[in-house]
């Protein structure tokens, strides 16, 4: 599969084969694996997402390390790019685009402050490259960030051949599935 678009329905359908509960389990089992990570537990300021039904869950554990370390979260502006704001509680949320919870706090001015980028993706292959969802919004963001990036996804949404890239797209340093590190 090359196509991006005939890939984003492959993993689509991939995601269906498993129930709710299941991927609250998957999900559970790669953050428990990511908080033992080295880089993890160094890291002071991480920036994160607000998972949609289909991406790895992470609300629970952003409130769990949100009073252990300093959290970044993404906003979506109407320009369609990312925006990342400081994240301070639950309170501290509004639902933006596409119906996901953002973060209304202030402004991260200093990306150079993240010391480790957790990015959500459709799908990633065994070269650390990363498929968005189409619309460029992390592709716009990645460029930007110093911080060692991690890929986040369940083992079926990372692929044996390589995914079509372009010039500009830039690879995770390292891919965490609910099976290990790649």
């Amino acid at each position: 599969m090359t196509d991006k678009q005939q890939l984003r329905r492959y993993i689509a359908q991939e995601k269906k084969k498993h129930s709710s509960e299941t991927l609250d389990q998957l999900s559970d089992r790669l953050l428990q694996q990511l908080e033992q990570h080295p880089r993890f537990r160094a890291a002071r300021t991480l920036l994160l997402y607000h998972s949609l039904p289909d991406e790895v869950r992470t609300h629970t554990f952003i409130e769990r390390w949100s009073r252990e370390k300093h959290l970044i979260l993404p906003a979506v502006l109407p320009d369609n790019t990312l925006e990342l704001r400081h994240y301070t509680g639950p309170h501290d949320l509004r639902t933006g685009a596409y119906g996901i919870s953002e973060p209304v706090g202030q402004l991260l001015a200093d990306y150079r402050s993240i010391d480790l980028a957790l990015i959500p993706g459709v799908a990633f292959d065994s070269h650390h490259n990363r498929l968005g969802r189409g619309k460029g919004y992390y592709d716009r963001l990645l460029p930007q960030l110093p911080a060692y990036k991690i890929g986040l996804c369940f083992h079926f949404q990372l692929l044996d051949g390589p995914l079509p890239t372009e010039p500009t797209d830039i690879p995770m340093d390292e891919i965490l599935t609910d099976q290990g590190t790649f």
